[in-house]
């Protein structure tokens, strides 16, 4: 199983959403909708997603935002892998995001500060992003986690083929396959 995490405006329909359950159509591929501009709320509502899928244990991928609150879900739900999407991993240092000074700083509260527990990690980095800087995920994860970086792209993400072949084999490793996975 894998479960999808969108940023901070978008939603499970989104377009790295929908690609991965058009590649990745015979896993059992699950995008819920949270309120990611709300760190509670969030939290909360993802808490409940992840409790209805019982014992399954899903691979994460998250996206920006989607990153940050998947690193804290890793550590709290049991995942068989954590794939992160140019994640937003210190989201007070970003700037223009349209939330308020309160909003960015209760995001403090649902850092990992120690990410090197063991969490089995992947993150996908692209160096042209003007979002977020990937040297804070690279640095924070660098000796612990398996960080893919390529040169230039965007805050969109353009090696999308490449990530979804990397979290392909992994569900093949873990013959996650299917609705029962």
């Amino acid at each position: 199983m894998l479960v999808y995490l969108h940023g901070l405006y978008s939603s499970s329909r989104s377009a790295k959403g929908q690609l991965l359950r058009s590649q990745l159509g015979s896993f059992d591929v699950r995008a819920p909708d949270y309120p990611a501009h709300q760190p509670d709320a969030a939290i909360e509502t993802l808490m409940d997603f992840f409790a209805e899928l019982g014992d399954a244990r899903p691979a994460v991928v998250g996206s920006s935002m989607g990153g940050f609150y998947g690193q804290y879900m890793a550590r709290h739900i049991p995942c068989s892998h954590l794939f992160m999407i140019n994640p937003a991993l210190t989201p007070w240092t970003l700037t223009n995001v349209g939330l308020d000074e309160a909003t960015i700083q209760k995001t403090r509260i649902y850092t990992i500060d120690q990410p090197c527990d063991g969490t089995p990690t992947t993150l996908f980095l692209e160096t042209g992003d003007k979002v977020i800087d990937y040297r804070i995920a690279e640095r924070l994860y660098r000796d612990c986690g398996r960080c893919l970086v390529w040169e230039g792209g965007d805050h969109a993400f353009q090696h999308m083929d490449a990530a979804l072949e990397v979290i392909r084999t992994h569900l093949l490793e873990r013959g996650s396959s299917g609705a029962s996975a």
